[in-house]
């Protein structure tokens, strides 16, 4: 009876691996992101704009979909077994 209330510890390793993986991608993100909107401002300073240009509609999805190969890139990484 007193296994039904510890958790068990499979689960347990198996959240633990999960949230560290989970926190890492959030902080690469997090940094990319940081670091991609610091360099966007700095070079729109640098050619005299005093706000950055609208980024053009197709150039946002150009973006997006370059950002959904590197997405696909690391799940793949992910399936990968012991290469």
């Amino acid at each position: 009876m007193t296994s039904d209330l510890r958790p068990d510890s499979q689960e347990t390793r198996n959240a633990s691996w999960k949230l560290r993986v989970y926190l890492l991608g959030a902080l690469i993100g997090l940094a990319v992101g940081l670091i991609s909107a610091y360099f966007y401002a700095r070079v729109s300073e640098e050619n005299g704009f005093e706000r950055p240009n609208r980024i053009p509609t197709m150039d946002a999805l150009k973006l997006a979909v370059s950002l959904l190969s590197v997405i696909r890139q690391i799940t793949d990484l992910g399936a990968k077994r012991g290469s």
